[in-house]
């Protein structure tokens, strides 16, 4: 959204230049050095066709070109009233800087905002009012008009920026949102039958296979529900308490320890986080023993969820072995998802003394979209 300001600072640059040739053409007799005066100007359109190549190609914009951009025309500030001579300004003919030395101000006001336009409109303001002998109230005038427009130019840049930013966001979330349907439509139309078909004919049998069946009945319901959730967020990320959707894991067999006071997430992040949680009690109901524990550690940089279990712990190489497998509870359903948030996951384990994963997740980090 910034190409039609840098455009538009071209525009301004060229009409800038047009106006003080003309002013130089009719006044150039009057100058204490006329030759000199027409070779300035003759540099000064030469920056400004160089100036408005380099500006339109964005690998340019950096601050090489920003500073070369603001030292040339500060020469041409401190050089104009000397060419012109005392006696001609005292007259009222103006330097060729005139109007022509607003650019930098421009190109720094849209390339960093507010801030970066009055640092150039205050070292250009100076040094034109020290340049000249006699200060005038036309003089004041153009340094407050220059401070003036890296204010306003630098705001407006700043919003365009806000603007595109709020804008991917929303493009990204659309595509989420889309690419969430398509794969809901999958489930539904796949795995989801499959499942409430297992349910509805091992509902009567006993043993293993009506706990099998009872089994496919409870991820049925946990898949319908978050294929139907929308997903949480969106521009304004409402935040929501991490203890509040791990309270739901709290059983008999789980023991969860929480902080007093509400753990604020990004809502999306939350989720992200309570998943990883479940998958991760899910291998201690099949594998650690049954029995669980989670603690929830909140301080100010990230928040830190434990899962324990006092099972037979895992044997060296066995995730990798599980991988390669096909089997990607732990790479994909809790490290894939901390590591998508820009979190790290760390799992201690040793034959026969159990397993911890301690998940860490740094606050305020948006999961990556599909």
């Amino acid at each position: 959204m910034q190409a039609p300001l840098w455009r538009s600072i071209a525009v301004y640059r060229f009409a800038a230049l047009a106006y003080v040739a003309v002013l130089a053409v009719r006044n150039l007799t009057e100058y204490a050095h006329p030759v000199a005066g027409g070779v300035l100007l003759l540099a000064m359109a030469g920056w400004t066709v160089f100036s408005g190549y380099a500006y339109a190609d964005h690998a340019w914009r950096r601050w090489p070109l920003l500073l070369a951009d603001l030292g040339v025309v500060l020469a041409v500030v401190v050089a104009a009233p000397r060419l012109v001579g005392r006696e001609a300004l005292g007259t009222g003919i103006p330097p060729p800087s005139v109007a022509w030395l607003a650019g930098p101000v421009l190109a720094w006001a849209v390339s960093g905002g507010r801030r970066r336009g009055v640092a150039a409109a205050l070292v250009l303001g100076a040094t034109d009012l020290a340049a000249r002998e006699r200060l005038s109230q036309s003089s004041l005038t153009g340094a407050a008009l220059m401070l003036l427009a890296g204010i306003a130019v630098g705001h407006f840049a700043r919003l365009a920026v806000v603007a595109e930013e709020r804008l991917q966001q929303a493009v990204e979330l659309e595509a989420a949102t889309r690419e969430r349907e398509r794969l809901a439509r999958g489930i539904h139309d796949s795995v989801l039958q499959v499942l409430a078909l297992v349910q509805r004919r091992g509902a009567h049998l006993d043993g293993e296979a009506g706990e099998l069946a009872r089994l496919a009945g409870e991820q049925e319901a946990a898949l319908r529900t978050l294929i139907a959730t929308r997903p949480p967020g969106g521009l304004d990320r409402p935040e929501v308490d991490l203890r509040a959707l791990l309270g739901g894991f709290a059983a008999p067999a789980v023991s969860l320890a929480t902080p007093a006071t509400p753990v604020l997430m990004p809502a999306d992040v939350a989720g992200e986080v309570a998943a990883a949680v479940r998958a991760a009690l899910d291998n201690v109901a099949r594998h650690g023993g049954g029995r669980g524990w989670v603690l929830v550690e909140d301080d100010t940089a990230e928040v830190t969820v434990s899962v324990r279990d006092d099972g037979p712990g895992i044997p060296a190489g066995r995730l990798t072995e599980a991988a390669g497998e096909g089997r990607l509870g732990v790479t994909q359903s809790i490290q894939g998802r901390i590591a998508d948030l820009g979190g790290t996951v760390r799992i201690v384990s040793a034959p026969g003394e159990g397993t911890e994963i301690e998940l860490r997740v740094p606050r305020g980090r948006r999961p990556a979209e599909s």
